[in-house]
C-alpha cells in the first residue's frame, strides 16, 4: 500500500487518515477557507478518497491570511457548493481564483499539469453551468515532450535523449573544427591578463595585474595600490592580498601609460572570464571609442572552455579556471587565485583548446 507521496517541490509527505490528521491538528482546505486562511507551503500529509481523489492536510504553522477580497465580499463568500465527497467549496471569480493560484482543468492541462485533488473553488458561466478551479500547487507536472520530435520525454536542452545525442554530435563536430582551425597568430602579439580586485562591483578597485604573452614571457606582474578602498576582507581570503602588501605599490593611474602601451602592441587580449576584468580595466581609457577598441580585441577563455565542456563532457557543470585546468590535465604554476598564476593557467588552457592558434 502506498503510504507516501512525492510532491512537485521534491518534498515527500505521508498518507494519514482524517482521524490521524485531526490528532496532529492538521487542517483541510475546507477548514482553511472557513478561517479565511490559505496554505503558505506544501501540504503536510494527504489521504486518498474512495473515488480516487486526494485530500490534502496542511500544518497550521504554515498558513497565511487569505487575500481580503476572498472574505470581505459577502455576496461571494455566501455562495458555496457541496461536492459529492461532502467538501464545501466557495464561489469566486476567475480573476480572484488566479490570484490564489487556482485554475480550471483546461488551463492546467495547457500548462502541462494533471489534477489529482478535488476542486477548491468554482464559478458559474452565463448559462449557470459550473466551472471548477483546482490548486496548481497540488497538481502534478506532466512530463514535457521533446521540442524536436515531440515523441519522447525531454532529457536535456528541451530534447529527448536521441535528439540530444544527435544535436550533441553536430555541435561537437562544429566545435572541434573551430578549435582545430589554423589561426596563425604571432605569439608575441597575443596577450593574456588577469586582475585581482577588492570586489566584483564597478566601484571596486584593482589590487594586482599580470600580463603574459603567447611565448610565456611575463610582460607585467605588479600589485596595485587602490585609491579609495582601505580593506577588502572577503576577497582577501581568496587572493591573499592584504592592505599592507599594497602600501608601497603604484596606483592604477601611475601604471596606466605602461598598460596602454602594452595593450596597444597586442592583436588579441585573452582572459578567463573576461567580462569582469574588462569592466574594471576599461576605465584607464577616457573615451567610449577607445574602450570599444579594447573590447574588440578581447577574447574569453572561459566561454571557449564552456563550449568545449558542453560538447565533450555534458555531464559536467562547473567551469572555473581550476575546473578547466583539472579537466585538461594542466598543472598550476604558482599559487592559484593570484593574478600571475591565473594568467599563466589561462594561457595554457587556451593553447590546449586551440593547438593551432599560433603560427609555426
Amino acid at each position: 500500500m502506498k503510504t507516501t507521496m512525492k510532491l512537485r517541490s521534491g518534498a515527500t509527505i505521508p498518507q494519514l487518515s482524517s482521524a490521524d490528521a485531526e490528532r496532529k491538528n492538521y487542517l483541510t482546505r475546507e477548514v482553511l477557507n472557513r478561517m479565511h486562511l490559505m496554505p503558505a507551503g506544501d501540504p503536510a500529509a494527504y489521504d486518498e478518497n474512495e473515488d480516487g481523489s486526494i485530500t490534502y492536510f496542511f500544518d497550521p504553522a504554515r498558513v497565511t491570511e487569505a487575500p481580503p477580497e476572498l472574505w470581505y465580499a459577502p455576496a461571494q463568500k455566501s455562495e458555496t457548493m457541496e461536492l459529492d465527497s461532502g467538501v464545501t467549496i466557495t464561489r469566486m471569480s476567475t480573476k480572484r481564483a488566479a490570484a490564489c493560484g487556482y485554475y480550471t482543468a483546461e488551463r492546467l492541462s495547457q500548462m502541462h499539469y494533471d489534477i489529482i485533488e478535488e476542486p477548491v473553488a468554482y464559478t458559474l458561466r452565463n448559462d449557470k453551468s459550473v466551472i471548477y478551479f483546482y490548486d496548481k500547487k497540488t497538481a502534478i507536472r506532466q512530463p514535457l515532450m521533446c521540442v524536436s520530435c515531440g515523441k519522447d520525454i525531454r532529457y536535456r536542452r528541451k530534447l529527448c535523449r536521441d535528439c540530444f545525442e544527435r544535436d550533441l554530435a553536430i555541435r561537437r563536430a562544429e566545435g572541434d573544427l573551430h578549435r582545430a582551425a589554423v589561426y596563425g597568430m604571432k605569439r608575441e602579439r597575443v596577450l593574456f591578463f588577469d586582475l585581482e580586485l577588492t570586489g566584483v562591483y564597478d566601484h571596486d578597485e584593482i589590487l594586482s595585474i599580470s600580463i603574459t604573452d603567447g611565448t610565456g614571457k611575463v610582460v607585467m606582474d605588479t600589485l596595485v595600490k587602490p585609491v579609495h578602498k582601505k580593506k577588502w576582507k572577503q576577497t582577501e581570503k581568496i587572493h591573499g592580498i592584504t592592505p599592507d602588501m599594497v602600501t608601497d605599490a603604484p596606483t592604477l593611474e601611475e601604471l596606466t601609460p605602461t598598460i596602454k602601451e602594452i595593450f596597444a602592441s597586442a592583436d588579441v587580449l585573452i582572459a578567463y572570464g573576461v567580462s569582469t576584468d574588462y569592466s574594471h580595466i576599461k576605465y584607464i581609457y577616457a573615451t567610449e571609442a577607445e574602450r570599444e577598441a579594447l573590447h574588440e580585441k578581447t577574447r574569453c577563455a572561459s566561454i571557449e572552455f564552456v563550449r568545449f565542456q558542453s560538447e565533450h563532457y555534458p555531464d559536467l557543470v562547473h567551469a572555473s579556471l581550476s575546473d578547466a585546468m583539472a579537466l585538461l590535465e594542466i598543472e598550476w604554476d604558482g599559487v592559484a587565485h593570484t593574478s600571475i598564476a591565473d594568467t599563466i593557467g589561462c594561457a595554457r588552457v587556451w593553447e590546449k583548446l586551440f593547438p593551432n592558434y599560433y603560427e609555426n
